[in-house]
């Protein structure tokens, strides 16, 4: 524990030093609603359109995210440091989750209100913990492939292709799981709490996938 938060420590200074993460992926997600509220020529969207635009903004914002993480660990050396260090090796995937997943919350707070202006049209108001439970589900699914491929794509040389190549497809599962939770929330007279069904599939496909990189990232470090 005490190397997970050494590194989640470091990172999160060293970003607090640059802003080279947040205000991309913030950016990144302001400029998608202000595209998509042009584009559709409407006055507000609901529902399940409303869901997928803000589900598939949340995911390409945490790609680009993710295509960072490791940036400094391979220009800088860490990688070699980490794996002479007498410390658990996973212990790096965890820190790297954790601050991914900080990184998406924070992101969210700023994207979901700019995402009620600009598109939605029924107030959240009594629904909003429904969405941020939804969020922080998708949000731990996201932090974890994010971390995982971000691993894989960091050693070779076409990173920027790799990552999301890779992680698009293992991501399906949650982006189909996270819109239809937050579908009914979204909706103009829908319920203030998300299908059951869809919250169980999401928090299942989180369990698993962890549970895999956690499996494998040992291995991965060292090749």
């Amino acid at each position: 524990m005490s190397t997970v938060l050494a590194v989640l420590r470091k990172d999160l200074r060293l970003e607090l030093r640059t802003f080279e993460t947040l205000p991309a992926m913030a950016l990144f997600s302001l400029s998608t609603f202000v595209i998509f509220h042009f584009g559709f020529n409407q006055a507000a969207i609901a529902g399940q359109l409303a869901a997928g635009v803000l589900t598939v903004t949340l995911l390409f914002a945490a790609l680009l995210g993710a295509g960072r993480l490791f940036v400094a660990e391979r220009e800088q050396g860490g990688f070699d440091a980490f794996l002479l260090a007498p410390v658990d090796r996973n212990a790096l995937l965890v820190a790297k989750a954790v601050a991914m997943f900080i990184f998406l919350a924070v992101l969210e707070v700023i994207a979901v209100p700019a995402f009620g202006l600009l598109l939605l049209g029924p107030p959240l108001g009594p629904r909003l913990p429904g969405l941020i439970a939804v969020l922080a589900l998708a949000d731990l699914g996201l932090a974890v492939i994010g971390t995982f491929v971000s691993a894989i794509a960091i050693q070779t040389r076409a990173r920027d292709l790799i990552a999301p190549i890779i992680g698009l497809p293992l991501l399906i599962p949650a982006l189909i799981a996270t819109a239809r939770a937050a579908g009914p929330l979204l909706a103009a007279h829908g319920s203030g709490s998300p299908p059951t069904k869809w919250i169980a599939i999401l928090a299942l496909y989180d369990v698993v996938f962890a549970l895999i990189a956690y499996a494998v990232f040992d291995y991965l470090l060292e090749d």
